[in-house]
């Protein structure tokens, strides 16, 4: 079945029309060196992770039945896209994951293999490659548990050919994590006016407000290509202790867990026995649709 499709599927991604966008890659080309400078350029997403890391070990958790300590995600297959230096590829290499981090720009790679070589248990864990998500759908048809697109829609060149290749790597009932920065008067004051202009706590020019992306507006791309919306929570971040917290709120920055629907759009195993479920008292019932 998969077979029929990889030509089509190899057309509609096909890399003369990328999610990439070259402007956004030249940026990150000029810091690839500094990832893992904890008070440079990039000390807001090292805070980041004290929040988003157990956001994605619990939810995919309280998903499973088999637990592993000390290595709780042991046997799952992550893709970090857009990975930058490593930075979230490695805690949930830590956590035991098979993770595979893609990044278009070779220096962030460089950076994140060296960095990974210091470890020798992530060294086997993890595996970087140079790449846009559309170069490996080919390759990769639903090969993934799960998908983590941390910072990185907000730089894409088109959200929903990007959320299209991220469904076509996912396994069925996959799961799809993104944090991003929502589209507000408040996100314009504080991603970019605060954090770039007055505080610099972000490298001036990193983020375009016309690319922010409001929470509503993820979830209708999502829903409307094979995904359900399971949470999406406000996240801010405190410039004078550097550090994140979880609120009410998405104006500024938020997450998103979204699963995807079972094989071809059909419900997933799961879903069908809790809809037996519900049937059985009445045995005399007509079959479930």
């Amino acid at each position: 079945q998969l077979s029929f499709f990889r030509p089509i599927v190899k057309r509609l991604f096909s890399t003369s029309h990328s999610s990439v966008d070259s402007k956004e890659t030249k940026k990150f080309q000029l810091l690839a060196h500094k990832w893992w400078d904890e008070e440079g350029e990039y000390s807001a997403l090292h805070s980041m992770n004290d929040i988003r890391v157990p956001f994605i070990r619990d939810t995919l958790l309280n998903m499973s039945s088999n637990y592993h300590l000390g290595n709780p995600l042991s046997g799952v297959k992550i893709l970090d896209v857009g990975c930058g230096g490593g930075l979230l590829s490695e805690p949930l290499g830590r956590l035991g994951a098979s993770v595979t981090g893609i990044d278009p720009v070779e220096d962030n790679i460089r950076t994140a293999d060296q960095h990974k070589s210091f470890d020798p248990v992530l060294a086997k864990r993890i595996q970087y490659k140079s790449s846009s998500l559309e170069e490996i759908v080919e390759e990769s048809m639903e090969t993934f548990d799960v998908i983590v697109a941390s910072e990185v829609v907000e730089h894409v060149a088109d959200l929903e050919m990007f959320i299209k290749c991220c469904s076509q790597v996912l396994k069925p009932e996959g799961s799809l994590f993104i944090t991003t920065i929502n589209k507000t008067q408040l996100s314009y004051v504080l991603g970019i006016v605060v954090a770039e202009k007055i505080i610099g706590i972000v490298p001036e020019g990193t983020h375009e407000w016309e690319k922010f992306v409001p929470p509503e507006e993820l979830e209708r791309l999502l829903e409307s290509n094979g995904f359900s919306v399971k949470t999406v929570n406000g996240m801010l971040y405190n410039p004078l202790s550097g550090s994140w917290s979880w609120v009410e709120s998405t104006s500024v920055n938020y997450a998103m867990h979204a699963v995807k629907s079972g094989a071809w759009g059909q419900p997933s195993p799961r879903d069908t026995l809790l809809e037996m479920g519900r049937e059985q008292p009445s045995a005399t019932a007509g079959t479930a649709m």
